[in-house]
């Protein structure tokens, strides 16, 4: 139930729950969404799993490659269902079947973690697969030993340490603020943005830190990520054989697609939520697609465009 409170009232009361109440105007009908979610969030899974399953059973697929490929589906299966179990789609899915709208506060400061700890590291491993694409068209002779199992463990490590560590001020900014007037999330997710919103003292910390943070991890990642592209058609542009850079280029073609998407979807969630009047319905559904989208898009667009795993899933799970 929400409150109100007004006047020097307000500091006598805290809120200890929140309501996430869906997408704004829509609550009527929203739990028919619940269908087409669903069927995203069952075909995330189990197709991430399929991905290592097939990584780890096929000896051709022991390659770095395919080892950051798995580590992205590690990543994308945490970005949609993490550690807890009533965050991301799990809870989505609990507020539609079963009117599970409350939330507590622990519960949603751990929320707003795991959202930007798992969306950082998919930004990281999208990285760390751009160097290995440079590496292998740039400087293939030193490929074997550039790219090593050593630097793959290291650079895995790095990234987890990175947005595990500089993601912890998120929600410890956003549990610092006076909670006194209303407990309403006009959101399915808890936000760092729509929450820190609901408080009554000062959120201008929260806001700065999280553009900070963005700037930090999103922005060198992907500035590296166009930096390295470059490099890549500066090579490739150099080769004088046609096939030979568009066996190149079509290497990088999957990673291409997966990163233009995440990014855009990135970019365009920040924008809205600057531009669009707080109730609106767009922020919300891209916040919602961000999380089960890129789970569910990045095995399969790797399994159609990348002819090694499309053998390696033959070998593995089809019989005649």
């Amino acid at each position: 139930m929400s409150v109100s409170l007004k006047g020097s009232n307000c500091t006598k009361f805290q809120v200890s729950e929140f309501i996430l109440m869906g997408f704004p105007g829509m609550q009527s009908w929203q739990h028919w969404l619940s269908i087409p979610l669903a069927i995203l969030y069952l075909s995330a899974i189990v197709a991430n799993i399929l991905v290592l399953i097939t990584i780890c059973q096929d000896p051709a697929l022991q390659q770095s490659m395919y080892y950051f490929l798995g580590i992205l589906s590690v990543v994308d299966m945490g970005l949609a269902t993490p550690s807890c179990p009533r965050t991301i789609m799990p809870k989505i899915l609990a507020i539609f079947w079963f009117d599970a709208k409350v939330i507590s506060l622990p519960e949603c400061f751990a929320q707003i973690y795991a959202i930007h700890c798992f969306v950082g590291m998919e930004s990281g491993i999208f990285l760390c697969m751009a160097f290995d694409r440079y590496v292998a068209i740039c400087h293939p002779l030193r490929y074997t030993l550039i790219v090593t199992n050593a630097l793959i463990l290291k650079a895995t490590v790095f990234m987890v340490l990175r947005n595990g560590l500089l993601v912890i001020p998120v929600p410890v900014l956003a549990a610092q603020r006076n909670y006194c007037s209303k407990n309403e999330i006009e959101h399915f997710l808890c936000s760092n943005h729509g929450v820190t919103s609901l408080a009554c003292d000062d959120r201008r910390p929260n806001s700065i830190f999280q553009l900070i943070l963005a700037w930090l991890i999103m922005g060198s990642d992907l500035g590296l990520i166009i930096l390295t592209y470059i490099l890549i058609l500066r090579s490739v542009l150099r080769l004088n054989s046609a096939e030979a850079a568009s066996k190149a280029l079509s290497t990088c073609s999957s990673h291409l697609i997966l990163i233009l998407f995440f990014y855009t979807i990135v970019v365009v969630t920040t924008v809205m939520h600057l531009a669009e009047p707080k109730g609106s319905l767009i922020p919300v559904l891209l916040n919602v697609l961000h999380s089960i989208i890129p789970p569910s898009l990045n095995p399969i667009v790797y399994a159609l465009r990348t002819k090694e795993l499309r053998a390696g899933f033959q070998r593995n799970f089809c019989w005649r």
